[in-house]
């Protein structure tokens, strides 16, 4: 038997990651239905508190969520969740991800992804491969292969 798995980020702003990383990926932010959250207000099933507003839209507080695009409405899509956590990031992740480029020019997607709020750390080298380490806008660390 095999498993799926969702990537979860724990972050600062889930709402502005998930934005983040969905447009450097190419992904689809997974929306929201604001009816659906004053229902289940309305019933007593979620609070206020449980919700925050995100580019003028009604959004569930917890979390934001990105897939790949034709994905978002498949029970076994590939997803990140982004999180909110109370505590700021000290520390190297333990865990990255590699973007693979498909040819797109390294140093091309780098200039725009530093444009955005992503941050340059260092290049790197083993044998015939290359890649340059970075950090998104809450310092979450990624390769460039």
């Amino acid at each position: 038997m095999t498993y799926n798995l969702q990537i979860v980020v724990d972050c600062a702003d889930p709402h502005s990651q998930a934005d983040w990383w969905a447009e450097t990926l190419g992904w689809t932010l997974e929306g929201t239905d604001p009816d659906f959250i004053k229902k289940m207000i309305a019933q007593g099933h979620a609070r206020e508190e449980d919700t925050t507003t995100h580019n003028g839209r009604l959004v569930w507080r917890a979390g934001a969520a990105i897939s790949p695009p034709g994905e978002k409405d498949l029970p076994d899509r590939r997803r990140i969740l982004f999180q909110p956590v109370p505590e700021p990031k000290t520390v190297k992740n333990r865990l990255h991800w590699d973007m693979r480029l498909a040819g797109d020019d390294r140093d091309v997607v780098r200039a725009r992804l530093e444009a955005r709020g992503a941050k340059f750390l260092y290049d790197a080298q083993q044998g015939p491969y290359s890649w340059y380490t970075m950090a998104d806008p809450e310092g979450n660390e990624f390769c460039l292969t």
